[in-house]
């Protein structure tokens, strides 16, 4: 399992993780698309989007490996500004490529490019 290393473990001060330590032993947790209804906590709307401001600047609009990325928190963004990368998409491998909708996630986190040059 890659670790991406200099990625944000957590979201500063609560519980909101973005990467795990060590592969699940019991085996791969998926990644699935979660619906975010209006009605979601402040809290989980500001982890989803630190979270994703922290997937602009790490990987930008290039394909990147799942790997130590916490599948929960992909599942929110999952099939609307996280996207497979190829047909070959597993989404129970640590090896999986996906990739950034960069103008969905403008459209949806629209500070997290505040101060980028886009």
């Amino acid at each position: 399992m890659l670790k991406h290393r200099g990625f944000p473990g957590r979201l500063p001060g609560t519980d909101f993780q973005f990467v795990i330590r060590r592969p699940n032993p019991k085996g791969v947790t998926p990644i699935t698309r979660r619906e975010r209804f209006r009605d979601r906590k402040p809290a989980d709307r500001r982890a989803d989007a630190a979270f994703m401001q922290a997937l602009l600047q790490h990987f930008g609009d290039q394909p990147f490996e799942r790997g130590n990325l916490d599948a929960g928190r992909l599942s929110w963004l999952f099939g609307r500004e996280v996207l497979p990368y190829d047909d070959s998409f597993d989404p129970e491998d640590y090896e999986a490529l996906l990739v950034l909708d960069v103008e969905a996630a403008k459209l949806s986190f629209p500070d997290a490019f505040e101060g980028k040059a886009t």
